[in-house]
């Protein structure tokens, strides 16, 4: 449904990770991204070039992508003259917002009378069944995070392409409205119902091949007070064989809850298997995924290098370092549950705070 190139709509973003929508589309799918469009006030960038709605007309946009997300995920009213300028100009529009442009009346009417699309990706249009917890044929793979906008999105993209430049059978199965428009398909998982979120994630990622992998993109954090129901549901219906833990340096509470406690990797690494053996009692953690953006490359080779002689595992920036050292260990035996009840752990964990202090 959703049409290539797209003109990126930023609005009047300061926070760069509210941009998201946007920056994924640029890192992933650039072919696709025509320029950005922003307003006074906006103090972020995607890097692309500005262009204004005609411009992009000219140019052979079909579709203006919503590319920023706030809390509530609502459509803030001064938009409605902007996206109705589109309309006008020939584009479709594309959202990831919770507030769906299709319950818009004078947006609806517009879009039908210009014989438009409306398009609302985060809202799945199928229906699903509850979860069953039986057994699928194929492999699968989880990120999950010690928060949100730990990197999720962009681990399991890196794998895949990392997997699929190792000659592995690999797919992305996005579950937000950021991988879907780079993938162009899947379900955003926040907004299926709560029973029947392991039944959509079960339908995401079917029965396949015995050497086949599905990389399913994580949501939220078992340790979020406001997410984690979804984060089991997706961790409960994606059956994984490995985990991979997303983390990323110099956060001090849960994003969003400044008075709460941020877990530490080996809290998350228990809770996610914990949680994760009632549908496979043999997953295993693959490695460990850190953002490494708020330290210098060298400092956050050193950090990286410090995690992983501490859980014995795999840990890389996606971005900086890429993630092979991850996918070797794929088919490496199951991973134990760590703890952190010997001296030896709280020593190592107390010397690798400090020096992420010290960053």
């Amino acid at each position: 449904m959703i049409k290539a190139p797209y003109l990126l709509f930023i609005g009047d973003a300061t926070d760069k990770l509210s941009i998201k929508m946007a920056q994924g589309a640029v890192d992933w799918s650039p072919d696709q991204c025509l320029g950005e469009l922003s307003v006074a006030g906006c103090t972020v960038t995607t890097g692309l070039p500005q262009i204004s709605i005609a411009q992009a007309a000219r140019m052979g946009a079909k579709s203006f992508v919503l590319g920023f997300a706030n809390s509530g995920g609502v459509l803030d009213a001064k938009w409605h003259d902007v996206i109705k300028q589109a309309l006008e100009q020939g584009l479709d529009i594309v959202s990831g917002l919770h507030e769906k442009l299709t319950d818009i009346d004078s947006l609806s009417q517009l879009a039908s009378n210009l014989g438009r699309q409306l398009i609302d990706i985060r809202h799945p249009q199928q229906s699903f069944k509850t979860g069953t917890g039986e057994k699928r044929s194929g492999k699968r793979l989880l990120t999950v995070g010690t928060d949100c906008s730990v990197g999720k999105m962009y681990t399991s993209l890196a794998l895949e392409k990392e997997m699929q430049a190792q000659q592995l059978d690999a797919d992305f199965r996005a579950t937000g409205q950021c991988g879907i428009l780079i993938k162009g398909m899947g379900v955003a998982i926040d907004c299926v119902v709560s029973d029947f979120i392991s039944g959509a994630t079960e339908s995401l990622s079917p029965d396949n091949t015995s050497e086949h992998w599905d990389i399913i993109e994580g949501q939220g954090s078992l340790s979020h007070p406001a997410f984690a129901g979804v984060s089991l549901g997706l961790l409960h219906g994606s059956q994984p064989d490995a985990i991979v833990v997303c983390h990323a340096l110099n956060r001090s509470h849960m994003r969003g809850l400044p008075n709460s406690q941020f877990p530490s990797i080996a809290d998350t690494i228990n809770l996610n298997l914990q949680a994760a053996k009632l549908t496979n009692p043999n997953v295993y953690v693959a490695g460990i995924a850190i953002n490494t953006s708020s330290v210098t490359i060298d400092k956050g080779q050193e950090i990286c290098r410090a995690i992983s002689q501490e859980f014995n595992l795999a840990c890389t920036d996606p971005l900086r370092d890429g993630v092979a050292s991850i996918v070797n260990h794929l088919h490496r035996a199951p991973t134990k549950a760590i703890t952190a009840n010997t001296d030896s752990a709280i020593a190592n964990r107390s010397e690798l705070a400090a020096m992420v202090k010290r960053a």
